[in-house]
């Protein structure tokens, strides 16, 4: 409160503010996604009347969106994108390379959809970093860094406060939360880090079988509160406005952040543009199947109808499902070591002759169906794990599996201008170690800010002059 009007029966205080006619929630679900306990370092008024704006500019319709699938658990290197067909049976594994569309350029045989459009991906098989741990290699890689601190904000925090959104829709979102003891903490991808929960994605799939896939599948969070109608809310609306022009509380910064959430989840829930994004039923089930009717499938889909609605990053973690009358165990699909009661080559949720062809199928589509609708050029996807798997096939606590391994994998990235048929780095004849061309998270990270045409060297401190997003080196090679 300002100390020169001390508040009277005039001047309503700002807790009185909060419990005018349910201010706070305005019986809404959205303020809770979409409000901040901070403003975001270095947000300025100006800037704060950009990001509440609704209508799409000419200047931001070539943006660039991303989506970025997340293989939870890391995926074997050996068994999808760099193959070993010359090394021992112990490394190399039961199945056959194939030739892809670019010469030279062999991937696992569970991979025909994406071998025959290698012209539209590049692969990285020299990602390196030293962590073996899942919770700590996954914060790693969601911050871009190799020694993340816990206020570190993700990649997708970061994309959201440099290159805000000016559709009527979320302009960050995550499809299917991690789960699992080895999950990273919410606060490393669902809180905004240190800027704060106006950049912090709106959560979708918060337990496992609240996915796309299943038959009663739907978003709630636009539902009103029971008994609120659209007339209700337009009043709660106008009131708080009256207050907002009459009050010396409506002058302050804290009232201004409120009003600022508040107006967003306002216009959200009038927005049928923002409803009909997250409606996947209204996507034709002749294009649900061509993607899998599973949650990777089918999360894509909705992950594709969020970035043509307007949606700048879609995280979605890459769950593959399960088999037929298995019981869920974990959304880990690619912590393939035989601990999950499922061999690494067995035909099960969490074997890759199970989820591999899942996401080949998947993914393959994804890409396509972006191209279809001219929109691979402005949506960078990017498929990785936390890091690969051993190079030695080992036997786990109950089936054969192979170890976590970060000295060496691969990442898959693709449209935004990101160039098709390159390969990008080298392991040595094992798939242990990188034989040339090495990249880190820093490096991977700048790039994927370069692919966004973000400047990876952007400041995102309150001083202005410290703290860049990324101290890595852009991977020219791949544009």
């Amino acid at each position: 409160m300002n100390p020169r009007h001390p508040p009277n029966r005039s001047t309503p205080s700002r807790r009185d503010l909060l419990k005018t006619g349910g201010i706070a929630a305005m019986g809404l679900s959205l303020p809770r996604l979409l409000q901040s306990q901070d403003r975001p370092p270095g947000l300025g008024t100006e800037e704060n009347a950009a990001q509440s704006s609704i209508s799409p500019t000419p200047a931001r319709s070539k943006e660039i969106s991303c989506i970025f699938i997340h293989q939870y658990g890391g995926l074997s290197q050996l068994d999808s994108w760099d193959p070993k067909p010359l090394s021992s049976a112990e490394i190399r594994g039961p199945y056959s390379p194939i030739q892809t569309v670019t010469p030279g350029f062999q991937i696992s045989e569970l991979m025909p959809k994406l071998s025959q459009m290698s012209d539209k991906y590049s692969v990285i098989r020299s990602m390196t970093h030293g962590n073996a741990q899942h919770d700590q290699a996954n914060a790693m890689m969601l911050a871009g860094r190799s020694n993340p601190a816990p206020d570190d904000p993700s990649f997708g925090a970061m994309v959201t406060k440099l290159r805000p959104s000016f559709a009527k829709i979320p302009p960050h979102v995550w499809l299917q939360k991690y789960g699992g003891g080895a999950a990273p903490a919410e606060q490393t991808y669902l809180s905004g880090g240190r800027l704060g929960a106006a950049v912090a994605p709106m959560l979708i799939g918060k337990q496992h079988d609240e996915n796309p896939a299943s038959d009663d599948f739907r978003v709630r969070a636009f539902d009103r509160s029971q008994g609120i109608s659209q007339q209700r809310l337009k009043t709660r609306w106008q009131l708080t406005q009256k207050i907002q022009n009459s009050s010396n509380a409506g002058k302050t910064s804290e009232y201004d952040r409120l009003d600022l959430y508040q107006r967003k989840s306002f216009d959200l829930l009038d927005s049928t543009e923002a409803k009909k994004a997250f409606d996947i039923k209204q996507e034709p089930s002749t294009i649900r199947e061509r993607y899998g009717q599973n949650p990777l499938g089918q999360n894509l889909v909705l992950a594709r109808r969020l970035v043509e609605a307007g949606v700048r990053l879609v995280n979605v973690l890459a769950w593959t499902g399960l088999a037929p009358q298995e019981k869920f165990v974990s959304v880990e699909t690619w912590d393939m070591h035989g601990n999950a009661d499922v061999g690494i080559f067995e035909d099960g949720w969490n074997g890759l002759p199970f989820a591999l062809p899942r996401a080949d199928q998947a993914v393959a589509t994804l890409l396509t169906d972006l191209e279809e609708r001219g929109l691979l050029e402005t949506t960078l996807v990017v498929l990785c794990g936390e890091f690969g798997r051993t190079p030695k096939i080992s036997r786990g606590a109950k089936r054969i599996g192979r170890d976590h391994w970060p000295n060496c994998y691969s990442a898959l990235v693709a449209g935004g201008g990101i160039q098709g048929g390159v390969v990008y780095g080298e392991s040595d004849k094992q798939g242990a170690y990188v034989k040339s061309n090495p990249v880190s998270l820093e490096d991977f990270t700048a790039t994927l800010f370069s692919a966004m045409k973000i400047d990876p060297t952007s400041r995102l401190s309150p001083d202005g002059f410290t703290l860049p997003a990324s101290t890595g080196d852009v991977i020219g090679d791949l544009f």
